[in-house]
């Protein structure tokens, strides 16, 4: 499968916010939101676009002073297991290796596929948010990659 990692515009909003609720149906970022995403300063963006144009997935960092937060990441049920997610992790966090401290995210306690997926890239479980989720109930696996002079700690 042939995509390329690109910074989301407006233009993408109508895809990515279709795709947003495909993804997360019980409570999806609305387009506004992601309009406001592209127009914040600290906020970085991405999706993966396929040769047709069509938007397969995306991913949106925040940042406030040297920390990271993986906000959102989907990606489309039809590419799934194409290494989508894992372009999408590793531009963020190749972001992060120069920039930040430290990366975290939160992520359902059942998703195993993408704790796997965070966990390749280094990142580690530290806590948990006890229902955090709704549609249905669920705790949050808090997890963080920590970045040290250039270099992540798992390295």
């Amino acid at each position: 499968m042939s995509f390329r990692i690109i910074p989301m515009t407006a233009d993408h909003v109508s895809q990515v916010a279709a795709l947003e609720q495909v993804c997360f149906p019980a409570d999806p970022w609305s387009g506004e939101l992601f309009r406001a995403a592209l127009e914040n300063p600290r906020v970085c963006p991405l999706l993966a676009q396929g040769e047709d144009g069509g938007v397969l997935g995306y991913a949106v960092l925040s940042v406030v002073l040297d920390e990271g937060s993986l906000d959102n990441i989907a990606v489309s049920p039809d590419v799934r297991r194409n290494g989508v997610a894992d372009a999408l992790l590793s531009a963020l966090t190749g972001f992060g290796r120069g920039r930040l401290s430290v990366l975290m995210l939160e992520v359902r306690a059942s998703n195993a596929p993408a704790i796997a997926l965070y966990e390749k890239h280094g990142f580690a479980a530290v806590g948990r948010r006890k229902n955090y989720y709704d549609a249905p109930k669920e705790d949050a696996i808090l997890m963080t990659l920590e970045f040290k002079h250039g270099i992540t700690a798992a390295e």
